[in-house]
């Protein structure tokens, strides 16, 4: 049975907004938004790998002044922390030297933190969104829900970011009770439409569909959403035979999802970062922000990994 979440990953009392300089604007707007939703305190988390170069005034020598850069670093960032103490936000700026994803990990080890927030940059041509990004490397080690802004999430401050519909990718494997439950948190949080949906790949048709109809896995989805939340709000399943990236995608644009809630758990680490895999291709074109629920978090609300799958399975909700 899976152990509860705690109520701070879906009513967060403290987001940490990891940020370049100059930030993502996008993403700040975002994480700002949600600061304010909730009323909780923003913290504003910058790492660094510059250091400045000075010269010592007796002897001439040239040394890294390690204070001077992290004033610089700090300096930059105060006029972000002004408008989030403008729009009447709690807010703490935070830049630590060192590489960017491991001194995330590390402040969260120190420091309680409900929730993070992080853009990714546009892919480009050539580039790669996620390889040996921070992204990547937070979304699947990080012990809280990761709020991920794609580049090509439409800005929500015309509606207010208000979050009405959340589409959540399930599997048909145990990881899906925590990512269900979760999202329906969510759901009652905002008061918004919830739709399940889980993509059945084409060689796995026959196997998936023996003795059972499509219908029946639509209400197996069902019922892995807590009691409360059917009575609550809108719950709606959909099952399709499909490309599982492709199909999501397309129920994303088509329910006019604001967010979309995944499961991180089963697949290959090189899988997982290629323009094949299913969390470059989600983050690189999703229209909404993603939430995702790295493999830590759902370890400690009891769900157990498929290892028999493990390099294998890139259904939506485990990829």
């Amino acid at each position: 049975m899976a152990t509860p979440m705690k109520p701070g990953w879906s009513k967060p009392s403290t987001i940490l907004f990891a940020t370049e300089i100059p930030a993502n604007e996008k993403s700040f707007n975002f994480a700002l938004a949600q600061a304010k939703e909730f009323g909780a305190e923003l913290i504003l988390f910058h790492a660094y790998d510059t250091l400045v170069v000075a010269a010592s005034e007796t002897s001439g020598i040239r040394y890294y002044d390690y204070a001077a850069a992290a004033r610089a670093e700090i300096h930059h960032l105060e006029p972000l922390a002004k408008r989030v103490r403008d729009a009447g936000v709690k807010c703490e700026a935070i830049v630590r030297p060192g590489l960017a994803a491991d001194q995330i990990l590390a402040f969260m080890r120190d420091r309680e933190v409900d929730r993070i927030v992080m853009g990714t940059h546009s892919p480009g041509p050539i580039g790669k969104l996620l390889v040996g990004s921070v992204a990547e490397a937070v979304l699947r080690t990080a012990r809280v829900p990761v709020f991920v802004i794609g580049p090509e999430v439409v800005e929500g401050s015309y509606r207010n970011y208000e979050t009405r519909a959340i589409l959540c990718a399930l599997s048909l494997h145990e990881t899906s009770v925590v990512v269900a439950g979760f999202a329906a948190e969510l759901a009652m949080q905002h008061k918004a439409r919830l739709i399940l949906q889980h993509v059945i790949r084409p060689q796995e048709r026959a196997e998936v569909l023996s003795g059972r109809t499509i219908d029946q896995i639509e209400s197996d989805l069902r019922m892995l959403v807590p009691e409360k939340a059917l009575n609550t709000v809108s719950v709606e399943s959909i099952v399709v035979p499909g490309d599982p990236t492709e199909e999501l995608l397309y129920q994303a644009r088509a329910q006019q999802a604001d967010l979309i809630v995944l499961g991180a758990q089963g697949a290959s680490a090189f899988a997982a970062i290629t323009r094949q895999g299913i969390v470059y291709k989600l983050l690189a074109h999703a229209p909404c922000p993603v939430i995702t629920l790295s493999p830590c978090v759902l370890a400690d609300c009891g769900a157990m990994e498929d290892k028999e799958n493990a390099a294998e399975v890139f259904l939506a909700g485990v990829f």
